[in-house]
């Protein structure tokens, strides 16, 4: 019976245009899927919904958590009457615009205390001004140069209305005539979504752009010995308009943290595609076309699976466990694209070769024809090194190098293996204290305008975040709920510096009541229909649910995650009465678990995905000695840790896949020494001499490949992103060690897995 490959290369032999056909069919149906494709920001990409935390998030956004467009109105004088007066104006033109659920601005505060007029002269707004409680004034008028406007929205608009919602308001502001002097500019959440976006859709096309330019180049340097040298570039390219499609086709939305896995998988991709055609143009050397087809997808084809699935068994474990839809999201489109990759590769490269009738290049002198031999994975029957002309080439010497570099390690393995380990072990303890940081302002172009407007009003205003505690209760207007608001409000900003107030519907009564807490049901409810509709909407919902909003200094997100976690324990024990229950959400509390689930899920991230790969490698091998590929990998993870602590890099939702992706990348290196290893050994070659052999006939190879994926990963450093510029630095890096375990530590650990073989009879 035949293997599938046998059928997939008789197939390609036998109906060459049939195939081709299907493979323009497929790109075109990919196409079209791509055109599918949305991306997505907000609170489903950081959480799963389905869970406690998320399910509440979602839900407080929807009730209370109205999105506003905030106006920045700056200038000299934005208290003058002339000032006021536009800004009056400015509310009334997008008052009637849709999904907006009403303004608040400077007039309004003051004509709350002018009995609804808005004074004429200078004098009379001030004073005005005077009157109003500085909590409250301070919020719209932070300065005398500057006043803000809050346009808030209708709770559980469409997501996809909030480009038209922005797009509007901007319309607005550059219709309308704005005094001399004064400027107009809309931040807020919707605003920074919506660049956030744009910066995104960008950043993607950016990465993938200059990752397969980077790809030309590498491929022009390292890859001139095979004719149509630009081959793999073009089935990389399919293999990532294939990802899009299946993107698409089942609704894998693009998010800040998604945009990474292209440039991963580019870097690769790259590699199956050099493997396969290096493999193709060694044979079509020795032999005819249809020979080197089926000797190409018969024979490196499985190999190159089984590196393949080894990498994706890595991403696989960032899938099932990660902290963050997004990263699940960004393993998943790894392992898709690896796979439309490699089967790209693996049906492309004969089926060109076919079409255009591939005739090699013919070897100028033998040194072309070592190269070609050391970058095919399995090596040349003869040994080009040899022949001669190639004294003193640089090839020759970086391989013959490596070879006498291997011999060496395994033949004394332990103390470089002792070296290593012990580096490994320092870093390990050191990745407990690289810092987390989930700040999600870090995922953009730190130049992008809404950025740069929401840090201005940081600095004029302090911190613009927010913790909020949820309240669920028998009825919000009874007295004791409503007193228990205002007291636990009053005692948390006292007893915690780090806040700076809380608002909730109790603080709107007092503000209504001359500054007391109404205590008689009759008060409440007429002091209560009083409070604007858009304001109490803010703080309630219906008559059972409510939130305190706590204002708070600018912190870093592990001091935010303190406070968060002392102030879950006043609530614990800060007595409510019955039929009241009370929780911590918002953004702020969103960021802090995120911080937890790195925590908790980075290290069983890193374990499963060796896991995975030891079972599979156990299945496949059905020996002990299967577990040698992945003892590198673990001194390779240790070093990224010492690595991130020495750097001051940090963990971020991309970083913290750092492990489990080195597993990934790091395994189809060492397998494949082990696998020419193995074939060594079967030919009958004592230890050293197989070990020297596998070294120099794959160490070339995967020198040549890691240096073409380093070009590929190299594109993440140029991105306008911190988070990814930060995801590229650590994964280079990553790469380089991955070579380093493959080509020095690998030999020492074969040679003492060899110790344990059984002898042969």
């Amino acid at each position: 019976m035949k293997s599938p490959f046998e059928i997939i290369a008789d197939t390609i032999n036998r109906h060459t245009f049939i195939v081709a056909g299907l493979v323009l069919g497929v790109l075109l149906f990919a196409l079209f899927g791509a055109s599918m494709t949305s991306m997505k920001t907000g609170t489903e990409t950081y959480l799963n919904t389905d869970e406690p935390v998320g399910s509440l998030l979602m839900h407080y956004s929807e009730m209370f958590g109205s999105d506003s467009v905030i106006l920045i109105i700056e200038g000299d004088g934005v208290t003058a009457p002339a000032v006021l007066k536009y800004i009056e104006e400015l509310e009334v033109d997008l008052s009637d615009e849709r999904y907006i659920a009403g303004i608040t601005g400077l007039p309004d505060l003051i004509k709350s205390v002018n009995r609804g007029v808005l004074p004429q002269s200078k004098a009379e707004i001030d004073a005005c001004i005077s009157a109003i409680p500085e909590e409250y004034s301070g919020k719209l008028l932070p300065s005398g140069t500057m006043t803000l406007v809050s346009v808030p929205l209708e709770t559980g608009y469409p997501e996809d209305a909030e480009r038209s919602i922005v797009e509007t308001v901007n319309t607005v502001i550059r219709l309308s005539s704005p005094p001399p002097g004064i400027t107009v500019s809309a931040s807020g959440s919707p605003a920074f979504n919506v660049e956030m976006q744009d910066d995104m859709q960008k950043n993607m096309g950016t990465l993938i752009g200059l990752a397969m330019l980077l790809m030309i180049v590498a491929m022009a340097l390292l890859f001139g010995h095979v004719r149509y040298r630009m081959l793999p570039v073009l089935i990389v390219f399919c293999g990532i308009i294939l990802t899009f499609g299946v993107m698409g086709i089942t609704g894998i939305p693009i998010s800040s943290i998604v945009i990474a896995a292209f440039p991963v998988l580019i870097g690769i991709g790259i590699d199956y595609a050099i493997q396969f055609h290096s493999r193709f143009d060694e044979e079509i050397r020795r032999s005819s076309i249809q020979d080197a087809v089926k000797t190409t997808v018969t024979s490196s084809g499985p190999a190159i699976l089984l590196a393949m699935v080894a990498t994706a068994l890595g991403f696989a474990a960032l899938s099932l466990l990660a902290p963050s839809p997004m990263v699940a999201d960004f393993g998943t489109i790894c392992i898709v694209g690896i796979a439309c990759c490699y089967i790209s590769a693996m049906i492309i490269v004969p089926t060109f070769a076919k079409l255009v009738n591939y005739t090699p290049n013919k070897p100028k002198n033998p040194i072309d024809d070592a190269e070609s031999c050391l970058l095919d994975w399995k090596g040349c029957d003869h040994d080009p090194m040899t022949n001669k002309g190639t004294k003193g080439s640089f090839m020759e010497k970086y391989d013959e190098a490596l070879g006498k570099l291997a011999v060496k390690i395994a033949r004394h393995p332990g103390p470089l293996l002792i070296v290593v380990m012990m580096v490994a072990i320092v870093g390990f303890q050191l990745d407990s204290k690289v810092i987390i940081d989930t700040d999600e302002d870090m995922m953009v172009d730190q130049n992008m305008p809404a950025l740069i407007t929401m840090n201005k009003i940081t600095r004029v205003m302090g911190s613009t975040s927010t913790i909020t505690t949820y309240i669920k209760a028998d009825s919000i207007k009874n007295y004791d709920t409503l007193k228990w608001m205002d007291e636990f409000g009053s005692y948390a900003v006292s007893k915690h510096n780090e806040l700076t107030g809380a608002t909730s519907i109790a603080s709107y009564l007092k503000l209504y009541n001359g500054g007391v807490l109404p205590s008689d049901q009759k008060t409440i409810d007429e002091i209560w229909n009083s409070i604007p509709e858009n304001t109490r909407d803010n703080y309630v919902n219906g008559n059972t649910e409510a939130v305190i909003q706590f204002s708070m200094d600018d912190i870093s997100i592990p001091a935010t995650q303190e406070l968060i976690a002392d102030m879950e324990k006043d609530l614990g024990w800060y007595r409510m009465h019955p039929g009241m229950d009370a929780t911590f959400t918002g953004q702020m509390v969103m960021f802090s678990d995120l911080i937890n689930g790195i925590k908790e899920t980075k290290n069983p991230m890193t374990y499963l995905g060796f896991v995975l790969i030891f079972v599979f490698l156990l299945l496949i091998y059905r020996k002990f000695t299967a577990i040698s590929p992945l003892v590198p990998i673990v001194m390779i993870v240790g070093w990224n840790g010492l690595i991130m602590y020495s750097f001051g890099l940090t963990y971020s939702l991309l970083t913290a896949t750092l492990g489990a992706m080195t597993i990934g990348v790091a395994s189809e290196y060492t397998i494949l020494i082990m696998e020419r290893f193995e074939e060594e050994r079967e030919k009958g070659e004592d230890t050293f001499t197989a070990i020297q052999t596998a070294i120099q006939k794959i160490g070339t190879a995967i020198s040549v490949s890691g240096l073409t994926t380093v070009f590929g990963f190299s594109a993440l450093l140029l991105s306008t992103s911190p988070i990814i510029q930060n995801f590229g630095t650590v994964t280079v890096i990553t790469v380089g060690f991955s070579l380093i375990g493959a080509i020095v530590v690998m030999p020492a650990v074969i040679s003492v897995m060899e110790r344990f073989r059984p002898k042969e009879a």
